[in-house]
């Protein structure tokens, strides 16, 4: 292709759009080398590629959790390997109300939210009410009494059943361990930074 003067603006719009499509796939490649799978990190984590840069692995918070709910990623996690992880299924965040790990993080990898846990969340909390025993007449509620927030983020209506308030929900996952069906008819999903 031979461009002439009246050219010179379309060979400009050419490649700044084929860079632009260039480098947005190239970055979107390096995410999703560095971010393969997505996990749940402590109160206060930055964004993921903020996190991992930032996070010195030393174990801080880890050792500081009344809950034991912080545990380093396993080896095959790759550039996440060593940074701290909570695995809801085993051992939930239990909202600390200072969130210690938080404070006790030396660098900016994990800082205490300037409302603390007012309108901050670590994950999403969906029901699944065709598995929950609740919608299906029998009296249960566990969840609701297990949310270390209460009514603020889980509550029962009239009939017993469980409404989750997503404004109020910082996604702990206490209600999904708590959850007595199999398996469990709560969701926790990790939050998109």
């Amino acid at each position: 292709m031979i461009f002439g003067r009246s050219g010179v603006g379309d060979r400009r719009e050419f490649f700044r759009t084929t860079l632009g499509r260039i480098a947005k796939e190239v970055a979107t490649r390096a995410e999703q080398r560095v971010v393969v799978e997505r996990y749940f990190r402590p109160p206060g984590a930055a964004d993921e590629v903020t996190f991992l840069s930032a996070c010195t692995r030393c174990g801080t918070c880890t050792e500081v959790c009344p809950a034991h709910a912080i545990f380093p990623a396993p080896p095959r996690a790759g550039l996440a390997a060593g940074t701290p992880v909570i695995n809801p299924a085993t051992q939930p965040c239990v909202v600390c109300t200072d969130m210690p790990c938080a404070v006790a993080c030396p660098t900016d990898a994990l800082i205490v939210p300037e409302h603390k846990w007012d309108g901050y969340s670590m994950g999403v909390l969906e029901l699944v009410p065709e598995t929950c025993i609740a919608f299906h007449g029998v009296a249960c509620g566990a969840c609701a009494r297990a949310c270390p927030l209460g009514e603020t983020a889980i509550a029962l209506d009239q009939g017993g059943r469980p409404v989750l308030k997503a404004e109020g929900c910082v996604g702990c996952g206490v209600c999904v361990r708590a959850c007595v069906t199999s398996p469990p008819s709560l969701k926790l999903r990790v939050k998109e930074s």
